[in-house]
């Protein structure tokens, strides 16, 4: 690839995403995959795969930040990883029996993608009176059915962000802030996005492997988030949360329903 295949309105539209990813705090997947099928026209399994390798660049620089302030939970990657990565390898292999220009493929990627935009519009909105009215349920499970149910946590999310690239920001830390509720909650966070990586990496390669990876518009991609997120991040205190997020909510909501029907 060389820089003439640069196209600066994917870059644009990368600065954009990484803009409002740093003000709200929402995976950049729920934002850019459907931008890139919506707008650009990107194939579903393409726009996918791209996201998916370019989450797990961008991520990689969370990890190191995280872990070098000590605000990652390596118990709960280890278990969220312990049921994500069959996941994923298992789903990858079922996606390429099913043939990488399949329109089934296509149309179940479709589908799951505005199935997952729809849960993360819910998580956005509905967190706080989830975790207020399931603490006390919660609070009654043993250490050793709270292993299980992260296990079964990162396997959901293996399946679900290796099909659509979208959930494991807003729908997996709003099920690890339940489940582990005495946990800092920048822990929590460092644990999701450390977890990120690997499950984005796997799922990530194994698109390329079937051939659903542009890194032209990877790299597109990447040349206007990391400016984007990093200018957001001075900025983010000064923007009304209360406003901003369930807007970007409905938004997300729209895309997904869109998406299914």
């Amino acid at each position: 690839m060389d820089w003439h295949q640069i196209n600066w309105l994917y870059t644009a539209s990368g600065f954009a995403v990484g803009v409002l990813v740093g003000l709200t705090g929402v995976g950049g997947g729920s934002l850019m995959t459907p931008l890139l099928v919506l707008l650009f026209g990107v194939a579903p399994a393409t726009a996918v795969g791209t996201d998916l390798l370019y989450a797990a660049i961008t991520k990689s620089g969370g990890v190191v930040v995280h872990g070098l302030h000590r605000t990652i939970d390596w118990r709960i990657v280890r278990r969220l990883t312990s049921g994500s990565v069959p996941a994923t390898a298992l789903t990858i292999f079922a996606l390429s029996r099913m043939g990488v220009d399949g329109h089934g493929k296509h149309g179940l990627i479709s589908t799951m993608l505005g199935l997952a935009l729809v849960l993360t519009a819910i998580a956005i909105v509905f967190r706080k009176v989830m975790l207020v009215r399931l603490a006390p349920a919660v609070e009654r499970l043993g250490e050793r059915k709270k292993l299980w149910l992260t296990v079964l946590l990162g396997a959901f999310l293996g399946i679900f962000v290796s099909i659509s690239s979208v959930g494991a920001g807003a729908i997996g830390v709003t099920v690890l802030l339940l489940l582990y509720p005495t946990l800092p909650t920048v822990r929590v966070v460092g644990a999701d996005i450390a977890h990120a990586v690997p499950l984005t990496l796997i799922a990530g390669m194994g698109h390329w492997y079937l051939g659903s990876v542009n890194w032209a518009i990877l790299v597109s991609l990447i040349i206007g988030s990391l400016p984007g997120i990093m200018l957001s991040s001075h900025v983010a205190s000064k923007v009304p949360e209360t406003v901003l997020r369930p807007l970007l909510a409905a938004i997300l909501a729209i895309v997904g329903v869109r998406l299914v029907v």
